[in-house]
């Protein structure tokens, strides 16, 4: 504006010097001036508007900058915020990865354990269930000797009593199995495999129920065969041992008769 200012006055200068030679007359230059100086109030003018402009595009643009400027750190939050959830994302699958990995070891070593129990039970029922047929068996072949001694058949009493011998020679049975065997041989007058009988019930059975009735049938058994001195042996170690058995009370009574 300044310079507009000091062009308008050398134009000024110029008219008023030719004026003044003689070249225009004092209306034409005043029009002169005039349009001289109308013409630079509307150079002003846009000059005016130019600075304006001027100042709002470097506004806008300074605004424009300054909202980029904002947008970029935007960005880079949000950039970082994404890598941040990217990161949590993988730890996330990571650990869910081991939480299954984890799980399915668990319920594995939980399927192997309830198979092997379920193994073991299966086991322990089938030998149960082996046990209780075995003793089922066992209790029946006994019941076949016993049903002979009851029937008097001393016969099959002295075969059946042989094959559950060979049959269970384990049997918890064996004890009355050879009470009731020499029982039967002493009814068939087998003296000798009769005492053989009661040999093992006092032997091996000592603890038994039976047994002071086994020894009290030894000294029948040698009284038969004629062995008194034996007899009384018998009889007389019967009420030492078991003094306070029936079996001893009876003794006493036999030993009173023996001579």
């Amino acid at each position: 504006m300044h310079k507009l200012r000091f062009w308008l006055f050398v134009c000024m200068c110029s008219l008023t010097a030719q004026a003044s030679a003689g070249l225009f007359n004092d209306d034409e230059a005043r029009t002169q001036i005039q349009r001289l100086e109308a013409r630079i109030d509307q150079l002003e003018k846009t000059n005016i508007k130019l600075e304006e402009s001027n100042k709002q595009q470097n506004g806008s643009m300074l605004d424009l900058l300054t909202q980029i400027e904002s947008l970029s750190q935007e960005l880079r939050k949000l950039r970082g915020q994404a890598e941040e959830l990217e990161h949590n994302l993988l730890d996330a699958k990571n650990r869910q990865k081991d939480f299954y990995v984890d799980l399915d070891t668990r319920v594995r070593h939980f399927e192997a354990a309830e198979a092997a129990s379920q193994a073991a039970a299966a086991k322990k029922a089938a030998e149960t269930s082996v046990a209780e047929d075995a003793e089922a068996i066992e209790s029946s072949a006994y019941d076949v000797v016993y049903a002979y001694y009851k029937a008097a058949n001393y016969e099959k009493v002295v075969e059946s009593a042989k094959d559950f011998i060979k049959s269970f020679p384990s049997s918890k049975r064996l004890s009355g199995l050879h009470y009731l065997l020499g029982d039967a041989y002493f009814a068939l007058n087998d003296y000798k495999k009769s005492i053989a009988s009661y040999q093992v019930v006092v032997s091996k059975y000592e603890t038994g129920t039976n047994v002071p009735d086994a020894w009290l049938n030894i000294a029948a058994c040698q009284q038969q065969l004629k062995e008194n001195a034996s007899a009384k042996k018998t009889l007389k170690l019967l009420m030492t041992k078991y003094p306070d058995s029936k079996a001893a009370k009876k003794a006493k009574k036999r030993l009173s008769s023996l001579k």
